[in-house]
C-alpha cells in the first residue's frame, strides 16, 4: 500500500480516538467519533463552530488549514491555552489530539471568550490573512476563477493574452477531487518542475452543484483537458498519448531515460510519465459544438449537427493558400529554411507568425500558407500582386494518424469528419470490432471498466457483449481557429465531469510580442500611451463580456468613472465628517 495511505490511516485513526475519549467529557456520546462526516460535525458542535464549516474542510487548499484550526480550537475548549499547547496542536494535531485526551488533568472549559480578550497586532493579522485565504479560495472552487488564454485555438473570439474570469455557477461547481492541496496553485508547486501541489490521501467522487443550466451548442466551455489524465513531464505541453503514437509505443510508464525524437537527429529523455485526477488536469477553452446525443459530421471543414449545417462563427479562422507575385507577407531564408515574416503587414491584418509560412516558389511567384478569419481574407484578395486565396481542405478518407480515433480503419481527418453520433446518459451503443475504437476511451478511462477483445469478441468487465450503455453525457469541443486547434478532433470528446466552466468577462487583454513584434516592441509603461495597434495593450478588450458571438463592447471607460465616483464619494463624505466633528 502506498505510504501516504498509510499515513491517512494512522491520522485518521489517533483523531478517531482522541475524539472517542474527549467527546464524553463535552456531554457528547464517544460511539460519533467512529461515523465518518458526523463524527465532525459533533466536533465542530463541541468546539462551538457551526456545521458549514464541513464544506471548507473539503474545500481545497484551505481543507489542511481548517482542520489545523479545529485542532487548535478544540485545545483551547479543553483548557490547553498556553502558546506551546496551541503551536503543538495546530500543527500536529493528530498526535495531540490522542494525548490531550488520555491526560489525567483534561476537562472541558468551552471555547475561549474572545470578547474579553484585546487581540494583539500579530493576531489580527494572522486572522485578516487567514480570512482571506479561505474567502479567496471558496469563492476560487466554487463562483469564479481567473484564467488566462495561453493558446490561439479561439483566435479572434478568445485571444492570446486575454485574462478573464469563468463562471463556475453557470453549469454548477463541482466538488474536487482531491481536496487535500496547496492553495491558489493547480497541479504543480511554485518554484517546481514536478512535484505535485496535491495530495491522493483523500478522492472524493464526481459531484456537481445545482447550476444556471447545461451546455449547449455554441457555448465557450472551459473544461479539463481530457488527453491529460497522463503526462510526460518533460513534455507536459504535449499529448502523452500521441508522443506514444508517433514513437509506436503502447506506454512509456516506467521509462523515464526512454528518448524520442525532437528534430533531425536529435533526441530527448522523455522523464516520469504521471497520472493527473481530473481536477488537476490542464484547463481548456473551446466551443462546444455538439451536445450529448447529437450527430455530428465535418464536410469539407464545415460543422453539420443532426444533418443540418451549423453557421460558422464570424470570427472561425481557417488555413488558406496564397499566391502572389514578389514577397508580400515574408521571405524565405535558405540558410535557417525558414520565413522571415513581413512583420509591419502581418500585424496590420492581426495575422500571427507562426501561422505563416512560404511554402513554395516559382521564379517571382511565391505560395504562402497563412491562417485568418474571413473578413481578413477578402480584404488579402484585394491587395496589389495577390494572385489567389484558396482554403486548405484535406480530402475525404484521406488518414491523419494524429485525428481521432487514430484507426487506419476509419479514415476521419481535420476536414472531414464523421459521422459520429456523441455518448449521452443511458444511451445503448451497439459494438463491434471497428467502431469500438470510438468508445474504447469513453468505456475505460472515462467509466472505469475493463474493456478487452478476443479475436472478433469484445468483453467488458470480463462478459461478452455486443453494446454498451454510457454513464455520463459527452460533448465534441472545437476551436474558432479551425486548423490550428488541438480540439476533440484531436482526442475525442469531452465528459460532463471534466466541465469547470464558462467564460463570462475579459479584464485584461495583452498581445503576445513573440508573435506581434511590432506592436510587442513597445514597453509595457510606454503601451498605456498607445493605441491598440501600436501598443501592447487590446483596450477594445478590456473589461468586456462574453458571450457566444464573441465580446461586447468595452466597459473600461464606465469602471474608471465608478472607481473615481467612489473615490470621490469617500472623500467628501470624510471632509463632512471631520466638519462636524469640529463643530
Amino acid at each position: 500500500m502506498d505510504t501516504s495511505y498509510l499515513l491517512l490511516i494512522l491520522f485518521s485513526i489517533t483523531t478517531i480516538i482522541g475524539l472517542w475519549k474527549l467527546f464524553p467529557m463535552a456531554g457528547e456520546k464517544g460511539w460519533k467519533a467512529f461515523i465518518p462526516a458526523y463524527n465532525f460535525i459533533v466536533w465542530l458542535k463541541v468546539i462551538q463552530k457551526p456545521w458549514w464549516w464541513i464544506f471548507l474542510i473539503i474545500t481545497p487548499g484551505i481543507n489542511f488549514l481548517m482542520v489545523a484550526i479545529m485542532y487548535l480550537l478544540t485545545a483551547k475548549s479543553f483548557n490547553k491555552r498556553s502558546f506551546q499547547d496551541k503551536t503543538i496542536a495546530f500543527l500536529f494535531g493528530y498526535f495531540y489530539l490522542p494525548y490531550l485526551a488520555f491526560q489525567k488533568d483534561t476537562v472541558y472549559v468551552g471555547p475561549e471568550d474572545q470578547s474579553k480578550l484585546k487581540p494583539s497586532m500579530a493576531r489580527e493579522w494572522t486572522e485578516a490573512i487567514v480570512f482571506a485565504v479561505i474567502a479567496a479560495t471558496v469563492i476560487r472552487t466554487f463562483f469564479f476563477e481567473a484564467f488566462t488564454i495561453p493558446t490561439s485555438s479561439l483566435e479572434k473570439s478568445m485571444m492570446v493574452g486575454d485574462y478573464l474570469f469563468v463562471s463556475k455557477v453557470s453549469y454548477g461547481a463541482k466538488i474536487p477531487n482531491t481536496p487535500l492541496s496547496f492553495p491558489f496553485v493547480h497541479h504543480t508547486l511554485p518554484g517546481t518542475k514536478a512535484t505535485k501541489s496535491f495530495l491522493e490521501w483523500f478522492k472524493l467522487p464526481y459531484f456537481r452543484l445545482p447550476g444556471f443550466g447545461d451546455v449547449k451548442n455554441n457555448d465557450i466551455v472551459v473544461f479539463n483537458y481530457p488527453d491529460g489524465d497522463t503526462v510526460a513531464l518533460n513534455y507536459q505541453n504535449q499529448s502523452y498519448y500521441q508522443i506514444c503514437r508517433d514513437n509506436h509505443v503502447s506506454s512509456l510508464f516506467n521509462k523515464p531515460d526512454a528518448r524520442i525524437e525532437v528534430g533531425e537527429g536529435m533526441f530527448q529523455p522523455i522523464g516520469d510519465v504521471v497520472a493527473r485526477p481530473v481536477d488537476k488536469r490542464e484547463n481548456y477553452v473551446k466551443r462546444c459544438v455538439a451536445i450529448a446525443g447529437d450527430k455530428l459530421e465535418i464536410k469539407d471543414a464545415e460543422v453539420y449537427i443532426n444533418d443540418k449545417h451549423v453557421v460558422t462563427p464570424e470570427h472561425a479562422q481557417y488555413h488558406y493558400f496564397v499566391k502572389t507575385i514578389g514577397f508580400i507577407f515574408g521571405e524565405y531564408d535558405q540558410q535557417s529554411r525558414r520565413t522571415v515574416p513581413n512583420v509591419r503587414i502581418l500585424d496590420k491584418y492581426d495575422i500571427y507568425i507562426d501561422e505563416m509560412g512560404v511554402i513554395g516558389i516559382t521564379g517571382d511567384t511565391i505560395d504562402y500558407l497563412l491562417n485568418m478569419p474571413l473578413s481578413t481574407v477578402e480584404q488579402i484578395k484585394k491587395l496589389q500582386n495577390v494572385i489567389s486565396v484558396i482554403k486548405e481542405i484535406t480530402p475525404k478518407g484521406e488518414y491523419q494518424n494524429r485525428i481521432f480515433p487514430h484507426s487506419p480503419a476509419i479514415k476521419w481527418n481535420n476536414d472531414n469528419f464523421g459521422p459520429f453520433v456523441i455518448p449521452k446518459e443511458n444511451a445503448t451503443v451497439d459494438l463491434d470490432t471497428t467502431n469500438i475504437k470510438l468508445y474504447d476511451r469513453v468505456i475505460v478511462n472515462y467509466e472505469l471498466n475493463k474493456l478487452e477483445i478476443k479475436k472478433d469478441k469484445i468483453f467488458i468487465n470480463g462478459v461478452e457483449t455486443k453494446s454498451y450503455t454510457f454513464k455520463m453525457n459527452y460533448y465534441f469541443m472545437m476551436g474558432d481557429n479551425r486548423q490550428n486547434s488541438a480540439d476533440s478532433r484531436y482526442w475525442g470528446v469531452v465528459p460532463e465531469d471534466h466541465i469547470v466552466g464558462k467564460p463570462v468577462f475579459v479584464w485584461l487583454s495583452i498581445k503576445d510580442p513573440e508573435k506581434n513584434p511590432l506592436s510587442g516592441s513597445v514597453g509595457l509603461v510606454k503601451s498605456f500611451t498607445q493605441d491598440s495597434k501600436k501598443g501592447r495593450f487590446r483596450w477594445e478588450r478590456f473589461f468586456c463580456f462574453v458571450s457566444t458571438e464573441g465580446l461586447s463592447r468595452s466597459y473600461l471607460v464606465h469602471f474608471i468613472v465608478m472607481v473615481l465616483g467612489i473615490i470621490g464619494f469617500v472623500y467628501i463624505r470624510k471632509k463632512r465628517a471631520a466638519k462636524i466633528i469640529k463643530k
